[in-house]
């Protein structure tokens, strides 16, 4: 029985062996097929490749031939083509500077600057690794002796401060101290209500308002930092005006007779055409990364939100968050609130040139941009401390930004305009709403007024009331409190816009000169205090815009969207005092030329005189500017009258000499 089943089961073994050798045959047999036919094409392709080749022509050949060249050695002849370039600009500046070097400063200027940030970026590509690695004894040492460092920097710092405003303030007077204590009151509001106390960041906060002070100092106390500035400013209002070309050409010869619609919207298009055109060959790219990185080595911040802070400096509140779009799913909630408080706290390159076509002054918006990318992240991670570890950090080279899909300049710049369609239309129709809803509330609250004996009871009425403190620790004079309080209610509750626009009005009033009141209502305010409000008003800080930023990062990261709805207020508070504290920054450091001589004559050939600020200002330049070399022998000077010495004599009384002297 046994025997039985060895035998079955052997002829099965021997059947099995037999299916899988005849399988494997049939699979040699088919592979080989394939071969042969696969063989069999590449023969045929050859072989119409040969008849190809030998119909072409003589000339097809020769392109082929020359095509082959040039891909073979691209790199060597694009390296020639930009030599023969270079050569060419630096022909023309060098014959530029031969005929009128005066003239062609600016041209020199420019190449100058471009050729050292070109070599510079070469260099670091080319040996930043190395100088790195070179660098790392200092940089043990640096982290051995940090505790000792870091105090005797704060130490010096604080000590550079307290000289600074001493020397300051005996020179000056005292009206700067107001603005730096309502400085330091802003900063303690927002290290009490942090979210998470005593866990900010130090470096980040002093580093924040050191940056703001130095670019502030730079800009607007050195003589060739204004004077750049002010350079800056005139080529922004000159290069904004080629907009009229266009708005001539499409709304007529008389289309000034409707500014806002027709000289201020259209700006907005020329502009996101021309920053859509930086943007596809790389310059804004560059230049946000190097704004970023130096905030981001000077602060300790992350390379996310410093690009950001970066770039709101040039673009709006919606966009600057497109720029890190793949990385918002991964950042921590402070780096969330941090990128919010960016956008709240300054203003788009577009809306930028808006402003400026309205008559606000083009040097002290520019300077506001520049200055608030440091205090939002100084303002926002003090509000809401980094309690995570970031995803991205420096040590990662991969944050890139792109440059769209377009494909050449002409596309990209109908791409800008168009882009810019639906931002005129948001702003016309905010405009219309919200104007139109404000003279309704105040028809309202007149009524309600005039129940109590109070007719004028309005909007701006209530808000001169509410933020008028706010207006004063910033700096603004006595009188002129409740006008910029006005200003900034108005932009947090409705939109900068407005607010620019009642501004712009009352710099139109100042300038036509007139009454500084009628009926006892202000009607324009002093240079100084125009321009805190200029800085504090720079910024998208209002409850409109808070809806359309966390709506719009939602959409960018919707698994993140009860992170971004939970500190988009948070967010709103912050941008609002990042941009108050750069109002006092420029109440601290700004000092207007105010034409006292002129001032003077005109304010005292008045019969409604008032004692302004601008007023005691000027009494005072005036007063400084008197020699006296024995009684009755008084010498005044730069170019101040006698009249007006007498004037401020019935004002004023002068410290160093008697005005019996010369009444």
């Amino acid at each position: 029985m046994n025997n039985k089943r060895m035998e079955l089961n052997t002829i099965e073994r021997k059947s099995q062996e037999s299916g899988r050798d005849n399988k494997a045959f049939d699979s040699e047999e088919q592979d080989q097929i394939y071969l042969d036919m696969d063989s069999a094409f590449e023969v045929a392709d050859n072989a119409q490749r040969e008849t190809d080749q030998q119909n072409k022509s003589l000339l097809e050949k020769k392109m082929e031939a020359v095509k082959g060249y040039l891909a073979e050695h691209r790199d060597q002849i694009r390296l020639f083509i930009h030599l023969v370039l270079a050569a060419g600009f630096a022909a023309i500046v060098i014959a530029a500077c031969v005929l009128n070097f005066h003239r062609a400063v600016g041209l020199l200027v420019i190449s100058l600057v471009t050729v050292f940030f070109l070599f510079w970026d070469w260099m670091m590509e080319r040996y930043g690794n190395w100088v790195w690695e070179e660098l790392h004894p200092i940089r043990d040492l640096r982290s051995r002796n940090w505790f000792w460092i870091r105090w005797i920097k704060y130490v010096l710092v604080l000590v550079a401060v307290v000289c600074w405003l001493a020397l300051d303030t005996a020179q000056l007077g005292t009206r700067q101290l107001v603005s730096f204590s309502g400085l330091l009151f802003l900063i303690f509001l927002m290290m009490l209500f942090s979210k998470h106390p005593f866990r900010w960041s130090w470096q980040t906060l002093l580093c924040g308002i050191g940056l703001q002070f130095v670019f502030g100092l730079l800009i607007l106390r050195t003589t060739f930092g204004f004077a750049a500035l002010v350079w800056l400013g005139k080529q922004a209002e000159i290069f904004m005006s080629f907009t009229d070309a266009g708005s001539k050409f499409v709304f007529g010869a008389s289309y000034t007779d409707h500014f806002f619609a027709f000289k201020v919207m259209p700006i907005l298009v020329f502009l996101s055409s021309v920053i859509s055109i930086l943007y596809y060959i790389g310059f804004m790219q560059w230049l946000i990364c190097k704004i970023g990185l130096v905030m981001q080595v000077t602060m300790g911040t992350s390379p996310t939100e410093s690009m950001v802070a970066a770039a709101n400096i040039f673009l709006g509140h919606i966009d600057s968050p497109l720029l890190i779009r793949p990385y918002i799913s991964g950042l921590t909630i402070s780096e969330i609130h941090a990128v919010m408080t960016g956008g709240f706290a300054s203003i788009s390159g577009s809306l930028l040139g808006a402003f400026i076509s309205l008559g606000v002054e083009a040097s002290h918006l520019l300077t506001a941009s520049l200055l608030s990318a440091p205090a939002s992240l100084a303002i926002a991670k003090t509000f809401w401390p980094e309690t995570e570890t970031p995803k991205v950090t420096s040590s990662d080279r991969d944050l890139k930004m792109g440059k769209g899909e377009s494909t050449n300049v002409l596309e990209v710049a109908s791409q800008g305009a168009s882009s810019a369609v639906g931002l005129v239309a948001n702003i016309v129709v905010n405009l219309i709403s919200f104007l139109a809803l404000l003279s309704f509330f105040d028809a309202v609250l007149s009524w309600l007024g005039g129940m109590f004996d109070c007719p004028q009871l309005s909007f701006a009425l209530i808000c001169s009331y509410v933020f008028m403190p706010l207006s004063f620790m910033m700096g603004v004079s006595w009188e002129d409190c409740f006008v910029v309080a006005e200003l900034i209610g108005i932009k947090t509750f409705l939109n900068e816009f407005v607010a620019y626009q009642k501004l712009s009005e009352l710099i139109k009033r100042r300038k036509a000169g007139g009454p500084a009141y009628v009926n006892n209502v202000k009607q324009y305010i002093s240079v100084h205090s125009e321009t805190i409000a200029t800085y504090a008003l720079c910024g998208f800080s209002n409850f409109a815009s808070l809806g359309m930023s966390v709506g719009a990062l939602s959409a960018m990261a919707p698994d993140r969207r009860s992170d971004i709805s939970s500190c988009g207020f948070r967010a709103l508070v912050a941008g609002s005092v990042s941009c108050f504290m750069t109002a006092c920054i420029a109440g601290m450091l700004y000092i207007p030329d105010l034409h006292c001589p002129r001032f003077l004559s005109t304010e005292f050939s008045n019969t409604n005189m008032t004692i302004s600020s601008q007023l005691v200002t000027c009494c005072t330049l005036l007063y400084n500017s008197v020699t006296v070399y024995e009684p009755w022998n008084v010498t005044i000077g730069e170019e101040f009258s006698q009249s007006s010495l007498q004037g401020c004599c019935t004002v004023i009384q002068p410290t160093h000499f008697n005005c019996s002297l010369v009444l």
